[in-house]
Parts: structure tokens; C-alpha cells; sequence
């Protein structure tokens, strides 16, 4: 049975950091954001809330200048001011930033949130693991090792999910009559307005690569066009 302590003190100990980290995100959020108020994208959302069937979509403004869009813990979606002032300004359109939000609705509607905090416990235990059998053959670098094997996981988990939520956004987008040239069109202007924040190895992205999205996208157009109407 101590053999196995490790490895639950491990779980133990993500668990109760995953409801740390949503109790100081929710706190964070709701100090530093503000209910969006845009006539335009306002109009678009009840497109996506009819297709739905849900009374309204609620979507806010985080107040911070990075370009990102987020599902909060709790279900609600954000889109940061960074975002938002893109859009201001004509660099995306309003259907474009619609395709962000339907893309968050995913993570929400697939429930991504609590299974990455399943995998999050998963994974904590996988490094405790490795790193106990690693370091014994691999003196000095088996903790490493454990630690870039585990990244390698859950990147990989991750992507899953960004796929899946592009889905989702890609039928609530033609189901609410949008389309999906706008996400196409956001996919490919994607890495200028993010540029800035660095760059990685492709494999430890938590977020595939934009071509490898918008082929999926154009997959489901293909498919779904054979389907009889």
C-alpha cells in the first residue's frame, strides 16, 4: 500500500489545486471583465442562441490586451479586450469574432473543463510515476524526462480538445446560418494577430497548427455538402 502513496498524494494534491486555480479564475474574472455590448454581435449571437435553443448567450469582455477568447470554469464564455479592439478596429469581423465564441461554446457544451481536470490528476499521477522509475535508471534526468513526457500528454490531450471545439463551432455556425468562410478567415489571420508570444515546437503546442484547422474545417464542408438536403 505505500508503494501506491505517491501516487495518491499526487491526485490528492491536483484536485485540490484544480479548485484552487477555478476559485482565483472566477475571482479574477469577475474583478476585470464587463458584459459585452455590441448591437452587431449582439445579433449574431441570438443567430447562434436560436440554433440552440437557449433563450440568450451571454459573452463578456476580459480586460486584458492579449487575443484570446476563454470558457470560464464556470460556463461563461470571454472574449479579452485585446479581442475586442481587433474587431474595433477591422482587423476581424463580427462574424469572425462569432466564430471565436462559438468555438468557446464548445468547450463548454463538450464539458473540456471538467475533463482536463480529470486528466490533470491523471497526469500529476503519470509524472509522480516516471519520475520515481525514470530516476532510479536515469539518475539527474529522469525527473526531466518524466516532465517532458507528461507536457508531451497533455499537449497532445489538449489539441483533442481544440478540434473538438472547432467542430462544434463549425455546425453551430451553419446551423445559425453564418457559415464558415469566417472561421476559415480567422484561422488564417490567426498567427499575425497573435504574434508576439513566441514560438514553440509543434508538438508541445496546446493548440494545433492553423493550416491542420482550417483542412478540418474544409473536410466538413465536403462531407456535409454530400449530405441530401
Amino acid at each position: 500500500m505505500l508503494r501506491f502513496t505517491p501516487i495518491l498524494l499526487a491526485i490528492i494534491w491536483a484536485l485540490v489545486m484544480y479548485r484552487f486555480s477555478v476559485w482565483r479564475t472566477n475571482r479574477e474574472l469577475d474583478a476585470n471583465s464587463t458584459r459585452l455590448a455590441d448591437p452587431v454581435l449582439e445579433g449574431l449571437m441570438q443567430k447562434m442562441a436560436r440554433a440552440l435553443d437557449v433563450p440568450q448567450i451571454r459573452v463578456f469582455i476580459y480586460e486584458i490586451d492579449p487575443v484570446n477568447g476563454l470558457a470560464a470554469p464556470d460556463g461563461r464564455i470571454f472574449i479579452t479586450r485585446g479581442f475586442y479592439e481587433k474587431y474595433r478596429r477591422g482587423e476581424v469581423t463580427a462574424e469572425e469574432l462569432a466564430s471565436v465564441i462559438a468555438h468557446e461554446l464548445g468547450h463548454v457544451a463538450l464539458g473540456h473543463a471538467r475533463r482536463r481536470m480529470i486528466d490533470f490528476s491523471g497526469q500529476n499521477a503519470i509524472r509522480t510515476v516516471l519520475a520515481m522509475v525514470l530516476g532510479r535508471f536515469l539518475p539527474g534526468i529522469g525527473v526531466w524526462l518524466a516532465n517532458f513526457l507528461t507536457t508531451l500528454l497533455a499537449a497532445r490531450l489538449s489539441r483533442q480538445d481544440e478540434f473538438e471545439a472547432d467542430s462544434y463551432a463549425s455546425a453551430l455556425m451553419v446551423k445559425a446560418g453564418i457559415g464558415l468562410e469566417a472561421q476559415k478567415s480567422l484561422f488564417r489571420k490567426l498567427d499575425q494577430l497573435t504574434r508576439g508570444g513566441g514560438r514553440q515546437f509543434a508538438w508541445l503546442l496546446s493548440h494545433p497548427g492553423t493550416d491542420a484547422r482550417i483542412k478540418a474545417i474544409e473536410k466538413r464542408e465536403r462531407l456535409w455538402s454530400m449530405v441530401p438536403k
